[in-house]
């Protein structure tokens, strides 16, 4: 088996998103019997799972679906696939996102020629189903790529890009592992959002070559339910989570000293910049916001005390955030009143005050 395609669903019945996903998977240019489409419905409450075995009494060759009893997020669905898959290579995608038709085709066929143990492409920002190109981001960049080394790792730390944008030699997340040995295997943390951020350092310092297509091949769907679009106090919580976890993948598998002003500076922003300035704004109602994000903060100051003399720290922060982020650091109370008054004033002039 040449590819395994390990699909995570939770309720992605409504709408057609789900059939859309599938629809772009099942007919891949690839050679018939080379892949299989391993997707892990993860306890959905709605139709989904019905929709998966309509596929695979369809697509015997190619589909698996896979049932869960209980709901452990997208991680434990990757791990369930992860298990069961046989392919020489693994790739992941969001349920409610698609590919072009030969996405796989192509990806390999660069892995092929180049000898690489990983490949990515760009993705589309699109809120229609369609295959138009809407608004591209590049996933990766020409200067990551090829045979690694040190200035290489560096540069793939610090803009990993998308996981699921991304195709991966089984050994760089599996080892030796045999399929089909356990139900399920312990490769990405459970229960939280953000897990690809928890692992996606480890894949990248395991890859010995990495190439990248510079077109945009994948489609990434917008919609308000998605996590980057969804803020709560466990969507928060999550990120810090996921943060921490950085860290403890860095120590255990021996790169944290040699990387570590990569690492603190991904850990930063993470961690402490991207969920502060998601806590603080009042139309999202974070409870306790100023209990949370003075747990932040300390935490932020007790694990890195001179994060903001990283060199990555003052050339990529936006200056506003930096200053920001300097009044919290010396007094929290300061911090608060301040920002809360500054965008009270903002939305006076803007009109936008209600």
């Amino acid at each position: 088996m040449k590819l395994s395609v390990i699909v995570p669903v939770y309720n992605m019945a409504d709408g057609g998103r789900l059939e859309y996903c599938l629809d772009s998977l099942v007919s891949q240019s690839l050679e018939e019997g080379s892949y299989e489409i391993i997707a892990v419905d993860d306890c959905s409450t709605d139709d989904s799972y019905e929709i998966l075995k309509r596929y695979q009494e369809k697509y015997p060759d190619r589909f698996i679906a896979v049932h869960s009893e209980k709901n452990h997020h997208q991680g434990g669905a990757k791990n369930i696939g992860l298990a069961m898959a046989k392919g020489e290579w693994l790739g992941f995608i969001d349920a409610d996102d698609w590919v072009v038709p030969d996405y796989y085709e192509r990806l390999l066929k660069k892995a092929q020629d180049t000898g690489a143990d990983m490949v990515g492409c760009d993705y589309n920002l699109t809120f229609e189903h369609s295959f138009k190109v809407g608004e591209v981001v590049h996933n990766n960049n020409k200067e990551q790529t090829g045979v690694m080394d040190h200035d290489k790792y560096k540069k793939l730390l610090l803009e990993t890009g998308s996981l699921v944008v991304k195709v991966y030699k089984r050994e760089l997340i599996l080892g030796d592992y045999k399929p089909g040995t356990r139900e399920k295997l312990d490769v990405f943390p459970e229960d939280i959002f953000y897990e690809d951020n928890a692992v996606g350092n480890t894949w990248m310092i395991r890859a010995r070559h990495f190439e990248y297509i510079e077109e945009p091949l994948y489609y990434y769907y917008q919609h308000d339910a998605s996590t980057v679009h969804s803020i709560s106090k466990k969507n928060l919580e999550d990120r810090m989570t996921a943060g921490r976890m950085i860290l403890s993948e860095a120590r255990d598998n021996g790169y944290f000293d040699e990387y570590k002003k990569e690492i603190e500076f991904q850990y930063t922003v993470l961690f402490y910049v991207n969920t502060l300035f998601s806590a603080m704004p009042k139309k999202y109602k974070v409870k306790d916001c100023y209990n949370f994000t003075k747990a932040l903060g300390k935490e932020m100051k007790e694990t890195f005390p001179d994060f903001q003399k990283n060199l990555y720290y003052q050339e990529k922060i936006h200056p506003e955030e930096k200053k920001l982020i300097g009044l919290q650091m010396k007094s929290h109370l300061f911090f608060y009143i301040y920002y809360r008054l500054l965008w009270f004033y903002r939305d006076l002039r803007s009109g936008r005050k209600k």
